[in-house]
């Protein structure tokens, strides 16, 4: 494995600051953002800000409103029901076991076409966005229900994230969504 390295070189690979963790299923912090839910599972802190991992359980005909992020990528892994996902100027829908990558400076949107539960796994580096979901939730219960427009704007701007609701009008007419 590390043919080639000098003795420094091997020291310098293996990082003892990180722990062992194990998030058994359904464990977690979890929070709701209306009809989409968030399972914390690994946070930025937990890897030196590498990368967070969240489980995302959406219900029936939601759509995630579409967004850019100018500082992370995302990679999800579909693990129950099916999610659709536009990526620029692709779609898709997936079903449990599919992956797709989401780079940032593109803008995307996620949504359940159907009429049951699904989930997803979404990892995100470098890590950090994690926390723009834990301050959303806290402005969905400090409102009792979503928080306005601008106010989800000013949220997004302070972790590099924008909204475009173009694509809008036209994933909820064809899929029969409802929107976050």
């Amino acid at each position: 494995m590390f043919t080639g390295c000098r003795e420094k070189d091997k020291e310098d690979i293996v990082d003892t600051t990180r722990t062992f963790k194990v998030v058994q299923p359904g464990e977690g912090e979890k929070v709701a953002l209306g009809p989409l839910g968030v399972d914390f599972k690994l946070y930025s802190q937990e890897t030196q800000g590498l990368v967070s991992v969240v489980e995302h359980p959406f219900s029936p005909r939601m759509l995630v409103p579409p967004h850019l992020h100018t500082r992370e990528d995302e990679y999800s892994i579909v693990t129950q029901g099916r999610i659709g996902f536009r990526s620029g100027d692709r779609e898709v829908i997936l079903e449990a076991g599919g992956y797709i990558t989401k780079p940032r400076g593109e803008l995307h949107t996620m949504w359940n076409p159907d009429d049951t539960p699904s989930r997803i796994i979404e990892i995100i580096t470098p890590g950090g966005f994690e926390r723009f979901f834990g301050e959303l939730a806290e402005l969905f219960t400090s409102r009792d229900g979503a928080p306005d427009p601008g106010e989800l704007a000013a949220l997004g701007a302070t972790y590099g994230l924008s909204f475009d609701m173009g694509w809008v009008p036209e994933l909820t007419e064809r899929y029969g969504l409802q929107m976050m």
